[in-house]
């Protein structure tokens, strides 16, 4: 005989389906399907028949593979990429070292105003990228610039200084953030282990080395990640910086091309292309770095 479910505790069991819906709704309509509609544009092309006038002159068919061999063989592309990997090498080093070193200042026993320093650290990364590249742009313009009366000459928008002065940019609005992803995984590591460490013996720097880092590697690996995800889609500084300078061009990055490609060129289905072959080179640097990370562990285990 089947013992009766009670409707209570059907209630119960579509309840977190219920609370999950929202979420699963906002992401098929604007994460899922732009996808899928972006990886049916980059297999369309347009065909012109004729001198491309009057009706059906121009329609869309299947490319295939055309558009991806074009994209991969596009040399303006590995260009920014080249260019989006110097620009990485500088802001992930600087950036997330200082997120570091910020994180264990604040968790040190003997620092003070903490509350204040948390918040001034973190509030630049409140301040929309768009107003914190146009604030830094009119400070880099020669004409303003804070070097000119320190009686310093340098032009911070040149073409051998730009990427330096756009990599300040990602420093000074990022660094809050990684710092207070690091600095919340250190509040969660029990005081107990730091007063046995000083019991023992060991310094403050003793402590952060030995033991502050080695906890936080799961969280540095975190911010790592999400760091280079947002590298790779650099747009925001390039693009504003663009009128105030000559040394930035269209392409300047692989986003800027897709930009240029769809929305100044018209060409849809090469941008969608593009955009397929940049998220897959995103996935082989993140999934390539988490697994260094792996076999290091493996190894040192």
């Amino acid at each position: 005989m089947r013992a009766h479910r009670p409707s209570g505790a059907r209630g119960a069991g579509a309840a977190p389906y219920l609370f999950l819906a929202p979420a699963v709704v906002l992401f098929t309509l604007f994460t899922a399907v732009p996808i899928v509609y972006t990886a049916y544009l980059s297999l369309r092309r347009t065909k012109v028949s004729g001198l491309g006038l009057g009706r059906g002159a121009r329609r869309e068919v299947f490319a295939g593979l055309d558009n991806y061999r074009a994209a991969v063989g596009d040399g303006e592309l590995w260009a920014g990429w080249l260019r989006v990997l110097g620009y990485g090498a500088i802001v992930l080093t600087v950036m997330l070292g200082l997120a570091l070193l910020f994180a264990l200042l604040l968790d040190s026993a003997h620092v003070r105003l903490a509350r204040f320093s948390r918040i001034a650290l973190f509030l630049p990364y409140a301040v929309p990228g768009v107003v914190a590249t146009l604030l830094w742009g009119f400070l880099y313009l020669p004409s303003v610039t804070p070097l000119r009366d320190l009686g310093i000459d340098a032009v911070l928008l040149g073409p051998g200084t730009v990427t330096f002065s756009m990599a300040n940019i990602a420093v000074w609005g990022g660094t809050g953030f990684n710092m207070l992803v690091l600095y919340t995984a250190l509040r969660a590591v029990p005081r107990t282990y730091y007063e046995a460490a000083r019991i023992d013996g060991a310094s403050e720097r003793q402590i952060a080395l030995r033991i502050k880092i080695p906890i936080l590697m799961p969280a540095i690996i975190l911010t790592t990640v999400f760091s280079v995800i947002a590298t790779v889609q650099v747009f925001t500084e390039p693009t504003a910086l663009r009128p105030l300078t000559n040394t930035i061009s269209s392409t300047w990055s692989p986003l800027m091309k897709v930009y240029r490609d769809a929305f100044v060129n018209g060409d849809l289905y090469s941008a969608a292309a593009t955009s397929i072959v940049i998220a897959a080179i995103s996935l082989v640097l993140s999934f390539g770095f988490l697994r260094v990370v792996r076999d290091r562990a493996f190894q040192e285990g």
